[in-house]
């Protein structure tokens, strides 16, 4: 079974030529973070496989994965999708620990989830050094604008003030949803790629049996390209 492919089409003019020579692949771990029903699970969805169902909460962490081929590089993204109740809190660093990405979420319809979307950013600040993440502020349920508790405005100035990036999204609709997961790649391999050291290389030789942890949710096991 096959992962999903993801490739930027303005570079198809590229495609041919990029088929003719190896391309290495490295790998990119991403992690969601935000309050519960904020959309994380709906959001990792559309990444990895492009489709939206409805969702349970999150039970621990859920996983699963998504190629995506740039010009000169693939990445595969190892997508972590956190639990977003208090439960889980003490035990959420363990999963975004080590990310290359971090996204945090919060529902353009739910104040209280934005302003929790700031303390989430101080917690993931103490686990890594300033650089070595790219992080992006999302605001998701673009479609509940008639609803919208959080102005457009007020995620870019908040984006601003801490240095991150900011997109507003609908997982629902799928709107941003993809060029989202193209700026990010583009963003993490100008930060961290090959050239800096910051990505491994993934040559699809190993497997994670994610039945270990029965913490973990697995969206997708272990896939072969």
């Amino acid at each position: 079974m096959g992962e999903p492919f993801l490739r930027v089409t303005a570079e198809t003019q590229d495609h041919d030529a990029s088929r003719r020579r190896p391309v290495q692949t490295l790998r990119v771990k991403m992690v969601l973070l935000g309050s519960s029903g904020v959309g994380k699970s709906s959001l990792a969805l559309r990444f990895g496989k492009d489709q939206f169902r409805s969702t349970s909460p999150t039970v621990g962490c859920a996983y699963l994965t998504r190629m995506v081929h740039l010009s000169d590089v693939s990445l595969r993204f190892e997508i972590w999708d956190t639990a977003g109740q208090e439960t889980y809190h003490s035990v959420t660093p363990l999963y975004y620990r080590g990310a290359h990405t971090a996204l945090l979420v919060y529902d353009i319809s739910r104040r209280e989830t934005f302003v929790r979307a700031q303390l989430w950013l101080k917690e993931l600040e103490k686990q890594y050094i300033p650089g070595s993440t790219v992080i992006w502020l999302i605001g998701n349920k673009g479609d509940l604008s008639e609803d919208r508790q959080v102005t457009e405005q007020e995620g870019r100035i908040l984006a601003d003030e801490r240095n991150l990036f900011f997109t507003e999204t609908s997982a629902l609709s799928g709107d941003q949803v993809t060029e989202l997961l193209l700026m990010i790649a583009h963003r993490v391999n100008e930060h961290m790629g090959a050239q800096q050291g910051g990505l491994s290389e993934w040559r699809g030789t190993s497997c994670v049996d994610l039945h270990q942890n029965n913490n973990i949710k697995p969206f997708n096991t272990c896939c072969k390209m």
